[in-house]
């Protein structure tokens, strides 16, 4: 079946989410996505949302969890020695070699990553996400590409594995670089409108056959030469990345579509409000038709001008409309409270001392209720994204080809953050709480400094080899201060013998010359 073919098959299912997708779209970020399926996207006047919570909502949202899920000070994956295989295959001691060279290639890679434009390309996927629930991602020679839901289909299986992916690009005929054959009527483009005689419509066809991924390009139903290319299962470049997922639906749901009803309801306050407040903020002047004053008197009078009149002729129009206002507004404050804390803006107390321990916990709540969240990035992205850009690395030489039955790479960012993070606020409670209540004295006692400091390290994703001493060094240093201390007594004891033995010599030889010799104590 042509790729064309099968698009339009499966855009039937796409329908529904792409509309709830742009009805999103349209109160938060209306530039996101656009109810726009045609090869050539229409330039038509987005329309501005009255209140702008939306979009800090999904901002600040795409922001935390790219801060999480890619972390810019520290590496979000960490290649360990599988400890089965430890004293059978591997020796013990060479543990510690092994660690210093993976230490090395995990810097390789995320100098590799950040010399790349991937982390721009992955915010703009999250906030798909955020927003219309679904981002496809294309690891590329030249980087990753992002594909809105406008631009693809996908099929899954029953448990909610993907199957098949079929793309849809609009491109120039000079990018493509070969002759293209002229158009016949069952394309079901016409290239005479509008002037895009040099666009094509491009289709990309991936499937999943016989435990590979392959996929080829199509243009005007015929196979691009040179677009054919594979991929190992777990390797594979294309990622389809959902924020929440439906089971026996294609496609995901978006965090905003949780939520749109609050989103809706503060839209039309929003507008109620700016509305009622121009309309209150509007001075006419109602002058009585009977009065001697005349209203051009009062049009042309400047500020503090003196003019004949009574003031009973004269009124202003007034809304009235105050208490009406104060209820809409407490209500828009209502909503706009419970949306940034289902988006997870940090929102602090508002008094004249918030102490640091309060701001603290909140950050940690927060955090914690992205749990769920992380949980399904980590699956669907990073360990995907980890796998493909280790194969591409060791494709082109830059990384050593890794032993899978020894060497285990593993996620530490994301949920598993969480979880270090939980630890140390455990561990640091503990020891706090024996302190205040047994006393300082009791840590030294009863709890083992090198264990609790390799723990607090583990919790803050930090690498204590070589930083912190191991007991073999911390022995042989207490051994070498002992053989010091025996070395400094045995010289001092040789020096009080030497010199007893020179006061000695002096004594006799005093005796020998008849010199008067010094009373001995009794």
């Amino acid at each position: 079946m042509l790729a064309r073919e099968r698009y339009n098959q499966l855009v039937t299912d796409r329908r529904q989410f792409l509309d709830k997708a742009v009805d999103c779209s349209k109160l938060t970020l209306p530039y996101l996505i656009q109810d726009d399926t045609s090869s050539r996207p229409t330039h038509e006047t987005l329309n501005i949302p009255w209140q702008s919570v939306g979009a800090k909502c999904v901002v600040g949202l795409a922001a935390k969890l790219m801060l999480a899920i890619l972390p810019p000070q520290s590496s979000f994956f960490k290649l360990q020695v599988r400890e089965d295989k430890l004293g059978e295959d591997l020796p013990p001691e060479a543990k510690a070699e092994l660690d210093l060279s993976l230490s090395k290639m995990e810097r390789m890679v995320m100098d590799y990553i950040a010399a790349s434009n991937d982390r721009v390309t992955i915010h703009q996927a999250l906030k798909h996400l955020i927003v219309g629930g679904n981002a496809l991602l294309y690891m590329g020679k030249d980087g990753i590409k992002n594909y809105p839901l406008t631009r693809y289909v996908v099929n899954r299986d029953g448990n909610g594995n993907v199957l098949e992916i079929v793309t849809k690009e609009l491109i120039s005929r000079d990018v493509l670089g070969f002759e293209l054959p002229k158009p016949t009527t069952n394309t079901g483009v016409d290239e005479t409108q509008g002037g895009h005689t040099d666009d094509v419509e491009v289709y990309t066809c991936v499937k999943l056959e016989n435990g590979r991924w392959v996929w080829y390009q199509e243009v005007l139903d015929k196979i691009i030469p040179g677009s054919r290319s594979t991929a190992p299962k777990h390797a594979s470049p294309w990622l389809v990345l959902t924020f929440n997922s439906v089971d026996g639906e294609q496609y995901g749901r978006g965090r905003v579509e949780e939520f749109l009803g609050d989103l809706k309801s503060l839209e039309g306050l929003s507008q109620a409000l700016v509305e009622g407040a121009a309309a209150a903020s509007k001075v006419i002047f109602l002058v009585s038709p009977s009065s001697t004053t005349k209203p051009s008197t009062i049009a042309k009078a400047g500020n503090g001008a003196i003019v004949q009149g009574r003031a009973e002729d004269v009124q202003v129009v007034q809304v009235g409309k105050t208490a009406d206002f104060s209820t809409a507004a407490q209500m828009s404050q209502t909503i706009e409270r419970r949306l940034l804390e289902a988006f997870l803006v940090m929102n602090v107390r508002n008094a004249e001392r918030v102490t640091a321990e309060e701001v603290r916990l909140t950050q940690l709540e927060l955090e914690q209720q992205l749990g769920g969240i992380f949980s399904l990035l980590t699956v669907s992205f990073l360990i995907p994204y980890l796998d493909r850009t280790l194969l591409v690395l060791q494709r082109t030489n830059e990384l050593p080809k890794l032993p899978k039955d020894i060497i285990r790479p593993s996620i530490v960012a994301g949920v598993n953050a969480l979880g270090r993070g939980q630890d140390r606020e455990a561990l640091t409670m503990f020891m706090g709480t024996i302190a205040q209540t047994i006393g300082p004295q009791a840590l030294g006692s009863y709890i083992n400094p090198l264990e609790a400091i390799k723990r607090l390290a583990a919790a803050q994703g930090i690498d204590v080899l070589g930083l912190v001493k191991t007991e073999e060094q911390l022995g042989q240093e207490k051994e070498e201060m002992m053989q010091q201390q025996q070395q400094q007594t045995l010289l001092d004891q040789a020096g009080q013998f030497a010199n007893s033995k020179l006061a000695d010599s002096e004594n006799m030889q005093g005796m020998m010359q008849g010199e008067p010799q010094p009373p001995q104590p009794e």
